[in-house]
């Protein structure tokens, strides 16, 4: 697919201020700090449509992009970063759970992670988590580039048993530097879509 259009609708905190508009939507979910906010841009063809910081934990709201008026990608807030009080964690737990939970236009979810790095007992739980609401999920595997190539299919192995991958989800090495696996997210969120 190709994002011929892509744009901001709204960020949202609240339900009473999700989009309207009866779409397909496909969550973004992942740490803070793991390259989510250039996943969106590299997908999107944009340079700084999702904002992009060298300060983890700056998407605090949830930020739905329309695509090609037919899909809504929606951005939610990096989970795991500690330099926000206890009062606004719960505050976006609480956001985060309810859109998870009980949106009826959520066919599937991206939980992107750093291919570098083993999943945090963070990303495990929210794989659990997106499980226990039956929402399909595709693994983004971002910063591909930064690990070679003999390499990668031992960071792969690794994230599917820490996550306890079930066989119907799949892992994608992603590179928003060179563009490695672009396709195949787009392959992916098409299949989640059609669900």
């Amino acid at each position: 697919m190709k994002a011929n259009q892509a744009e901001l609708v709204i960020s949202a905190v609240a339900e009473e201020q999700y989009p309207t508009m009866d779409l397909p939507e496909i969550a973004m979910a992942g740490r803070s700090n793991v390259g989510k906010s250039s996943f969106i841009n590299t997908l999107l063809n944009r340079k700084n449509l999702a904002r992009t910081s060298s300060k983890p934990g700056k998407t605090r709201t949830l930020n739905f992009y329309l695509i090609n008026e037919i899909l809504m990608l929606v951005d939610v807030p990096g989970y795991g970063y500690a330099k926000v009080s206890k009062t606004e964690r719960a505050a976006w737990g609480k956001m985060i759970e309810t859109y998870l939970g009980e949106r009826d236009q959520l066919c599937g979810v991206t939980l992107i992670l750093d291919v570098r790095h083993a999943p945090s007992g963070e990303d495990v739980r929210m794989y659990q988590y997106l499980k226990h609401f039956e929402l399909p999920v595709v693994i983004i595997a971002t910063k591909a580039d930064k690990v070679t190539k003999n390499k990668r299919p031992k960071h792969v192995k690794q994230i599917k048993e820490t996550l306890g991958l079930h066989k119907e989800d799949s892992v994608v090495l992603f590179s928003s530097e060179t563009g490695q696996g672009k396709e195949e997210a787009w392959g992916a969120i098409n299949r989640l879509r059609a669900k």
